[in-house]
C-alpha cells in the first residue's frame, strides 16, 4: 500500500487557494460589522447567543461560545451570556435516542429560548436537518439568528438575519474560515467598539 505524502506544493497550494478566499472576504465587511453590532447589542442587553453545529462546525460553535465568555470579557462591562448547544453530550444523546438527532438542537432551545436571544447556526454546507429545525423553531419565537455557512448557503440562508457564506466549496476552508471570523469578532468585541 503506497502512502501519500504531502509536497511542498500541496501547502502552497492550499495556503493560495485560502488567500484567494480571504481576498473575496473583504467585501464581507459590511455583513461582518452588523453580526458584531448585533453580537454587542445582545451583550449590553443581556440577552442570551445559543451556538450550534455538528462535526466540526460544533466545534467552532463551542470554540466561539469559550471565547465570547471569556476572551472578550472587558474589565467594568457586560460579560456574553453564550451557550453552546453541542456541549450536553447526555442531552444531546437522550433527544437522540429517545426522539430523533434531528430534535437534539430545537427541544434545548425550547428549554430556555426567549425573544430577542440570538442564534449562531454554524453549517457548512447550510442544510443540516437539525440546524433547520433549531433555526425554523428559533423565527417562531421571535429570535435572530446569524448563520456561517458555505457553499451556496443551502436552507440556513432563509432563516437567518444575517447570513455569512464563505465562498468555497471545499469543507476545510469553510471550516477554518468560520474560525477565523470567530476571532475577527473577538479582536473586535476586546477593543469594546460602539457601534450605536
Amino acid at each position: 500500500m503506497k502512502i501519500a505524502i504531502m509536497s511542498s506544493k500541496d501547502v502552497l497550494e492550499y495556503l493560495e487557494a485560502s488567500i484567494a478566499c480571504i481576498s473575496e472576504m473583504k467585501s464581507m465587511a459590511g455583513r461582518i460589522e452588523r453580526i458584531a453590532k448585533m453580537l454587542m447589542d445582545a451583550r449590553k442587553n443581556g440577552n442570551t447567543v445559543y451556538l450550534i453545529g455538528n462535526g466540526g462546525s460544533g466545534s467552532t460553535a463551542s470554540h466561539i461560545a469559550c471565547d465570547m465568555n471569556k476572551t472578550s470579557i472587558i474589565a467594568g462591562s457586560p460579560r456574553f451570556r453564550a451557550v453552546s448547544l453541542v456541549d450536553n453530550v447526555p442531552v444531546i444523546l437522550a433527544w437522540s435516542n429517545d426522539v430523533s438527532y434531528e430534535d437534539i438542537f430545537k427541544e434545548q432551545l425550547e428549554n430556555f429560548l426567549q425573544p430577542s436571544d440570538i442564534v449562531i447556526a454554524v453549517s457548512g454546507s447550510g442544510n443540516s436537518k437539525n440546524i433547520i429545525k433549531a433555526a425554523s423553531f428559533a423565527k417562531t419565537k421571535g429570535a435572530k439568528i446569524i448563520g456561517l455557512t458555505g457553499f451556496d448557503g443551502g436552507k440556513l440562508k432563509e432563516y437567518a438575519d444575517e447570513c455569512l457564506i464563505i465562498p468555497s466549496n471545499v469543507m476545510y476552508r469553510i471550516e477554518d474560515m468560520h474560525l477565523m471570523i470567530n476571532h475577527i469578532l473577538t479582536s473586535v468585541f476586546i477593543r469594546g467598539h460602539n457601534y450605536t
